[in-house]
């Protein structure tokens, strides 16, 4: 199968809490460690990736936090401004509409204009071109919100297209769910846990964005793992020591669910599993995103 490393848009989701930050931080990283000029991208949250890469946080402009890697949060009122000067192409008219009070006080009731903006922003950088033509990020990384945020922000352009006259509006929303829908531009890649709930939700997600965005899911990531590391025999084994052989167990069953939650995983989503381990770390910071992107070498190069 081929590696990420053929696409451009690389869209990383799941339930909240398990870990996607973690895996696109991961993945970043990785992708600039290529040589690839990248950009990963949240979007209107508190900003965890630039801090678990030790940086200062970016904010709303796109600034460069390594060599190659470049980071920003996509807030609401920046993406505005900048969505309203691509489109309008005249600042001046910007301020005249947008700035306006009144005009800013129905904009509020405009169906998906925010996540419109949001997203617009994202797909201008994955588009934006240096002078010799060369793509200015050849990576884009989309830290994309929680799964059903993520379906509602992803099918944007889809409900504007169906939904509004055509205009501005719409030919950026046509361009938008293209290359969203592009399988050689863009791919998914949905995080879950061991665990019954972010397994289901990342199997729900896999479905919506298939039939309702029409976006492929490349992988899934199955994060904080346990590996198998006892036997039966190993376990019985430990019969005579009680403590240890309790540990033992505890250890194998969560390393039998993950077993489990990886087949699951696969066979309702057609696509690889990788595991990555749960890292017993005292600070999750730098060196442990270092650690998560060596276990997804495989994701990211598509070599076995």
């Amino acid at each position: 199968m081929a590696g990420l490393l053929d696409k451009r848009l690389w869209i990383v989701s799941g339930k909240g809490g398990v870990g996607k930050s973690t895996i696109a931080a991961a993945l970043a990283l990785r992708s600039a460690r290529a040589g690839r000029r990248t950009l990963v991208c949240e979007v209107n949250t508190q900003e965890r990736i630039s801090g678990l890469l030790e940086r200062p946080p970016a904010g709303p402009d796109v600034k460069r936090l390594e060599e190659n890697l470049w980071a920003v949060d996509v807030r609401p009122q920046e993406a505005m401004r900048e969505y309203g000067i691509m489109v309008l192409r005249f600042e001046t008219l910007y301020k005249t509409v947008f700035e306006n009070r009144l005009v800013r006080y129905f904009l509020r009731f405009v169906p998906s204009l925010q996540e419109l903006v949001l997203l617009g922003k994202i797909m201008f950088h994955l588009q934006e071109k240096l002078p010799d033509g060369r793509w200015r990020y050849d990576t884009v990384v989309l830290d994309a919100p929680a799964t059903g945020h993520a379906i509602s922000f992803l099918s944007v352009p889809q409900v504007l297209l169906q939904t509004l006259p055509p205009g501005p509006m719409t030919r950026e929303a046509l361009k938008m769910r293209d290359l969203l829908v592009d399988p050689a531009v863009t791919a998914a890649v949905l995080v879950a846990l061991p665990e019954e709930m972010p397994v289901n939700e990342a199997v729900e997600l896999h479905a919506a964005l298939k039939d309702k965005v029409r976006i492929r899911t490349h992988a899934a990531v199955l994060n904080q793992s346990f590996p198998e590391r006892f036997t039966d025999g190993d376990l019985e084994a430990l019969a005579g020591h009680p403590e240890l052989q309790r540990v033992a167990q505890a250890h194998h069953d969560r390393a039998a669910l993950a077993v489990l939650a990886g087949t699951k995983l696969e066979r309702n989503l057609h696509a690889p599993v990788y595991a990555v381990p749960r890292l017993f770390v005292p600070r999750f910071g730098r060196d442990a995103v270092e650690q998560v992107m060596g276990h997804l070498e495989p994701l990211v190069t598509g070599e076995t």
